[in-house]
């Protein structure tokens, strides 16, 4: 809808409130609900929102570091502006209008804190080149017979996790609880979040869903809200689903990858295919790989954002540890898949569900498109067998401290998103870190707190 018809739609309806949201440096959606009439008056200038949301961890506890505001600035109102293509009503929210909004400046700057932001200012440059840029993201996530209140009273300890045992592609499990379960692929779809499959994983009530693909800035709204949804829709259910990237050391994490292609600005043709190359693989698509390849190192915080991530990049449990390549190969970190010339296509494979989709397919497509702009080689020979005993190439930081030092010293993130958004949110993940470093944790207690 553009705007009058917007207008129309809310004046038809007799719509007296709207919802908006916009995602933080962690993913995480804040908004509130606005009057009709407030909505109509800022469709221009945007909304003042208190800058502190860019200011503060997923817990609200401002940050120590970073220079884009804190006390040293008082906290000021920062226009958020709504994007009136992401319209949209929720349907288990007696169908309140809805849109996503981010920081973006009317003069094509932006807010360097603003992920979606962020996104728009990689996917214009891949435009510019001529290339139309499909992506989609699937998810892996938890589910738990638990509520709000009742994982606070237990400390989340002694969890119950909604199904038992390990279950993976089961229809019995999911038939068990077909009201939650059909209710989040079809409330998903009336909610423009198309799925294109919904299934158990191997795991105690894990499921994963792979979201219909779409151009990429399309794609990254529809995973931030999937994410979202999902929590809401499981609390109807009186069920707790949680995208942490590994909640129990004895089962598998919880992966987030991304699946891109590069196309021709009618979309009539996938650049990535080459009927007559090695792997129908196009010397664009080698480009594309080789950048990945190439900057992974550099940016990994943005894939990996939670001192949590780096428990899932462990060998043996589905998420990749080296950097390798390979043909459908589900142990390295990028995996080729071309069964047809619509469906070749690249997946990056070291994003847990934890991921910032903004911050992940950013990542991935900014290192790509270096790639190209380079015209990098794709001298890295894909991995055939364990990717996990392959480190001819080099391994992933083991830490998000270790990570983010890289990130901060290198000059690939500067090159590709600016000095301005890689300072901030390299401070963030710093902060996360301090964060955990000063935490007494349950295994310290059990290992140290009688014997030493």
């Amino acid at each position: 809808m553009d705007k009058q018809q917007i207008v129309s739609y809310l004046k038809d309806n007799d719509i007296h409130k709207i919802k908006f949201a916009f995602a933080d440096i962690d993913g995480v959606l804040r908004g509130k609900i606005i009057s009709t009439e407030k909505f109509l008056d800022g469709l221009q200038d945007g909304y003042g929102f208190c800058d502190v949301v860019f200011g503060w961890d997923s817990s609200d506890t401002v940050y120590d570091k970073v220079e884009l505001t804190g006390w040293h600035t008082g906290y000021p109102d920062r226009p958020a502006r709504v994007d009136l293509s992401t319209f949209r009503v929720i349907p288990w929210q007696d169908n309140i209008p809805f849109f996503i909004a981010d920081f973006s400046k009317t003069d094509s700057t932006s807010l360097a804190a603003c992920s979606r932001s962020l996104l728009k200012k990689v996917a214009a440059e891949c435009e510019a080149l001529g290339f139309h840029p499909e992506f989609a993201q699937e998810f892996e996530w938890f589910n738990f017979r638990e509520t709000t209140q009742t994982l606070n009273d237990k400390s989340y300890r002694d969890i119950q996790t909604l199904t038992p045992g390990m279950f993976g592609y089961s229809i019995l499990r999911t038939s068990q609880q077909s009201g939650y379960y059909y209710d989040l692929f079809n409330l998903l779809q009336q909610f423009n979040v198309p799925l294109e499959g919904l299934h158990t994983e191997t795991g105690p009530g894990v499921y994963e869903a792979a979201i219909a693909h779409d151009k990429v800035l399309a794609a990254a709204d529809k995973a931030v809200l999937f994410k979202n949804a999902v929590k809401e829709i499981a609390n109807l259910h009186g069920i707790t689903a949680s995208f942490m990237a590994k909640w129990n050391e004895r089962l598998p994490g919880c992966s987030g990858h991304l699946h891109q292609s590069l196309w021709d600005k009618n979309k009539s043709k996938n650049l990535f295919h080459a009927i007559d190359s090695e792997h129908n693989m196009s010397d664009l698509m080698k480009h594309y790989l080789a950048g990945q390849l190439h900057c992974l190192p550099y940016i990994l915080p943005m894939y990996a954002p939670t001192v949590n991530s780096y428990k899932r990049l462990v060998e043996g449990a589905w998420a990749p540890t080296t950097i390798t390549w390979g043909i459908d190969n589900r142990t390295t970190a990028f995996r080729i898949l071309h069964p047809s010339e619509k469906h070749t296509r690249l997946e990056t494979r070291i994003p847990g569900s934890d991921s910032n989709p903004y911050l992940a397919m950013a990542a991935a497509l900014a290192s790509g498109l270096y790639g190209i702009r380079h015209k990098l080689p794709l001298n890295i020979k894909p991995t055939t067998g364990n990717g996990y005993q392959d480190k001819s190439n080099g391994v992933l930081a083991s830490d998000l401290h270790e990570a983010t030092i890289v990130m901060r010293d290198s000059t690939i993130g500067t090159e590709l998103f600016g000095a301005d958004f890689v300072e901030h949110f390299t401070q963030t993940r710093l902060w996360e870190w301090k964060q955990y470093s000063k935490a007494v944790t349950d295994w310290e207690l059990k290992r140290y707190f009688e014997i030493v």
